[in-house]
């Protein structure tokens, strides 16, 4: 759908590395666990969303999963947030990790924008 797919697949798959790296370097206590437990899930499902978007059967369906995308690398962000809050020793690790998540919150959020735009233009050439 979007153009230059496997540079955006690459990069949500190495986040997604990134996070499991960074989530393994936490110490595991009653605070950090449940947290490291949803930033691993949201962090990773963000790169499993887009591949399924690449895939997508129609423009509504690829909007649907960049949209799911979107939501789960918001997501991360709040959990980096609050892990770099339970464990300070992480927090520049954690700043760098939020960075590339709100890089990729844009990109995402841009991508639905212009796909919705043309959806728009498309339904109008239907129509004519």
């Amino acid at each position: 759908m979007e153009g230059n797919n496997y540079d955006l697949e690459e990069r949500t798959a190495r986040f997604a590395e990134e996070i499991i790296k960074f989530c393994k370097s936490i110490p595991l206590d009653e605070i950090t666990k449940p947290i490291i437990n949803q930033l691993i899930k949201s962090g990773t499902s963000q790169a499993a969303n887009y591949y399924e978007a690449v895939e997508a059967e129609s423009k509504k369906d690829f909007i649907h999963k960049i949209g799911i995308s979107n939501k789960e690398i918001k997501e991360t962000k709040l959990w980096l947030r609050l892990i770099a809050h339970a464990y300070g020793p992480i927090i520049v690790q954690a700043r760098k990790l939020w960075c590339e998540s709100h890089e990729l919150n844009l990109i995402f959020f841009s991508i639905i924008r212009k796909t919705k735009h043309n959806l728009k233009i498309d339904n109008c050439k239907i129509d004519n």
